[in-house]
């Protein structure tokens, strides 16, 4: 016993380090939320109208940038913050459900989740889904047990908070009101009337999103994610994998493990300590997570395709918690506590294993890009992005104001994208004559051109290659690359070329 409790305080404090280090510069996603965030606090509703989310994350960054500074380490703190909150909350949430077992079990899963730590070393909402989720599992336990008032206050704030934070949790909300309506007409007696003190306590908390309604609306139809395709089930198996660590070996075999103890979890019935009987009508303490999970992601499948709204894997983070509690259910199947422990030991294992490349992978080519432009680059000259979701995270390692900066299609600056019928500006906008605004920006005083660019960006087409071919083609220029992009090394790969005026 000494052992385990020697080692889970190991792989806990590795697990809390790894929250807080990573090589990586601000990708696209993280510096954009910073700029947004670091803008005056009655800015932000307008900037989140062409941005596409809701608040809650960007005035809680906002307050921490103005404590903590704008720094890499300073901006992804707060996600860090909130994952190690998240851990213990974890452990509890287990415990409740399925007793001391399933409590460790989920507490080390999720401290040595590879998803969990690369969200928490991210400057983006998704750690704080997470922690919201949590708080949302323990307050709705509390209030359908005893529907008390503060217990009831606790589940209309989350569900709030939720709705503020990522839309995603619509889904998952609307999916809980569901399992509430159908446990006041079939369920336990006993819980009847706490089932309904907590569905009108979850449609008290969807009200208090009521403000933010004209926001959500205009969002909905204008500023879409052009860079992604609505989700599907294949899509949402590999969200759920990505849980894991994704397409890494270890992420695999972890994913394996997910799958098998979920699905024991929900059908699994020990019999003996060597014999597991399978239960097509459903374990019920494992029914309540699993109808979240599934309930969660087949409304999202639904819901993309109506409204033909994207999907990226992180989006599922509203089931992670979920999914990790019907798997810590599955490991206490297993009698033997040395099955359970040799299991939950290669799980943390994998986990950890699969985390190591967040700490040695830089998310993004922004820095190469930026130290090219700092060493061939002079004051003045003209930097130009195509599309323009490559400026903010070169912009953010770039001198203030040194260069002459502008983004394709919209010809604005790099500091923030404007996603507001991002299709229909970008079939718009035409490489030759951006070609000719960068050249007319550089011409007066003679500046070099640099061109940051990367093709296949979704209703882009070629243009972005279009625009380098028309600057090559021009003998005024002499055209050089200088960073060619990596698709293998790096999230979001950048190209940059050189276009210096040729001497008359």
């Amino acid at each position: 016993m000494l052992a385990i409790a020697v080692a889970t305080v190991v792989v806990v404090a590795v697990s809390l380090v790894l929250r807080f280090w990573t090589r990586s510069d601000l990708w696209l996603d993280e510096a954009l939320t910073v700029n947004i965030a670091g803008q005056p606090l009655h800015q932000l509703p307008s900037l989140l109208r062409r941005d596409g989310a809701p608040p809650l994350y960007y005035v809680l960054l906002h307050v921490w940038l103005g404590w903590f500074g704008h720094s890499d380490i300073a901006t992804r703190s707060l996600s860090g913050v909130v994952g190690i909150v998240t851990i213990p909350l974890v452990w509890l949430a287990g415990r409740r459900l399925a007793g001391p077992t399933a409590g460790w079990a989920a507490m080390l899963l999720v401290a040595t989740s590879p998803f969990a730590i690369r969200y928490d070393t991210e400057a983006r909402m998704y750690s704080l889904v997470v922690l919201l989720t949590v708080l949302g599992y323990l307050a709705l336990d509390r209030s359908i047990r005893r529907p008390r008032a503060g217990n009831l206050i606790a589940v209309a704030a989350v569900t709030g908070l939720l709705l503020y934070t990522h839309y995603w949790s619509i889904y998952l909300i609307g999916t809980v009101m569901a399992w509430l309506l159908w446990h006041i007409r079939w369920g336990r007696p006993e819980w009847k009337a706490g089932a309904r003190a907590s569905l009108l306590a979850s449609a008290a908390g969807c009200l208090t999103f009521l403000p933010w309604v004209p926001t959500f609306v205009y969002q909905s139809h204008h500023t879409g994610t052009p860079w992604a395709t609505p989700a599907n089930f294949a899509a949402m198996v590999n969200a759920v994998a990505s849980f894991a660590g994704g397409g890494t070996s270890q992420g695999r075999a972890l994913a394996l493990i997910f799958f098998a103890l979920a699905g024991l979890g929900l059908f699994g019935v020990a019999t003996d300590r060597s014999h597991i009987d399978l239960d097509i009508r459903t374990r019920p303490l494992g029914r309540p997570v699993a109808v979240a999970v599934v309930g969660t992601l087949a409304a999202a499948i639904v819901g993309g395709f109506i409204t033909n709204s994207a999907f990226d894997a992180r989006y599922a983070s509203v089931v992670f918690i979920p999914l990790i509690l019907l798997v810590s259910i599955g490991l206490t199947t297993f009698r033997d506590r040395r099955v359970r422990s040799a299991i939950l030991a290669v799980a943390v294992i994998a986990g950890l294993a699969s985390s190591i490349p967040n700490v040695t992978t830089n998310r993004t080519q922004a820095g190469e890009v930026a130290a090219a432009i700092a060493l061939h680059g002079k004051p003045g000259d003209v930097i130009g992005y195509c599309p323009d979701q490559l400026g903010p995270a070169v912009d953010r390692l770039l001198p203030a104001g040194r260069y002459q900066q502008t983004t394709f299609p919209r010809e604005t600056g790099p500091t923030f994208v404007n996603w507001v019928d991002y299709a229909v500006a970008s079939r718009a906008g035409s490489p030759a004559a951006f070609a000719a605004h960068l050249e007319s920006l550089a011409a007066p005083a003679g500046h070099q051109i640099l061109m940051v660019w990367a093709g296949q960006y979704q209703t882009l087409g070629l243009k972005c290659e279009g625009i380098v071919q028309t600057l090559q083609l021009n003998p005024a220029y002499h055209a050089q690359a200088l960073v060619a992009g990596s698709t293998n090394r790096f999230y979001q790969p950048m190209w940059l070329v050189q276009f210096t005026p040729t001497k008359p």
